[in-house]
């Protein structure tokens, strides 16, 4: 109990390191993972990697569902709604995070197979999903730090509104794209395997994949 105070006692006084600190970790879990730094995940067979693409995609459209029905909460002022779409949205995050790497540090990537046009589509969103789920860790972080720490009337003397709105709506962009990108690449062109390759390389290179 004393451990759990403790925590909950320094998440309340410094919401911004602890979300400085954790979007840290978390980029540097991703960039190591998707490096092969970190081998962490087994070695998946092609039908498991093909399963976990169509359970992350399935993932983040439940998140999608659980952000807009947030905003939709706040919207009306349902505070104990809001709070709970917006933690099953996170907790939903944290899953597909967890298949994803997985997926990526276990199996391959894919890259599409369609005419020019629809790949340079393809590569715009899915350039703009990366980069904005990227910028959306901190973010999200910081506005359920202080969602987790603080009371409804003590959340109107913080940045929580503001931030949330930036929150929400990156996420929410980035989760479409996503899912639009997955459909894209997995029911309407063909694709073929590509070796996995870093986080930051898959944002900059010119033949971005997923």
């Amino acid at each position: 109990m004393a451990v759990a105070d403790r925590m909950q006692s320094t998440l309340r006084a410094r919401p911004g390191a602890v979300t400085a600190v954790l979007s840290v970790i978390g980029y540097v879990l991703v960039g190591s993972a998707l490096n092969g730094v970190l081998p962490l995940f087994p070695e998946l067979s092609r039908d498991t990697v093909l399963l976990f693409s169509h359970l992350i995609a399935g993932i983040n459209t439940l998140a999608l569902a659980s952000i807009l029905a947030g905003v939709y909460f706040i919207r009306n002022r349902e505070y104990r709604k809001h709070r709970a779409a917006m933690l099953t949205a996170f907790g939903l995050i944290v899953l597909f995070l967890f298949f994803y790497l997985w997926k990526t540090g276990g199996g391959f990537e894919k890259s599409i197979v369609a005419p020019e046009a629809v790949t340079l589509v393809y590569l715009v969103m899915l350039g703009i999903h990366i980069l904005l789920s990227v910028v959306a860790v901190p973010v999200v972080l910081y506005a359920v730090i202080l969602g987790l720490t603080r009371s409804v009337e003590e959340l109107k003397e913080t940045r929580h509104a503001q931030v949330g709105r930036v929150a929400a709506a990156a996420w929410a962009v980035s989760l479409f794209l996503g899912v639009v990108t997955y459909l894209l690449l997995n029911h309407v062109y063909s694709w073929e395997v590509r070796e996995a390759t870093a986080l930051l390389v898959l944002v900059a290179a010119p033949r971005l994949r997923r």
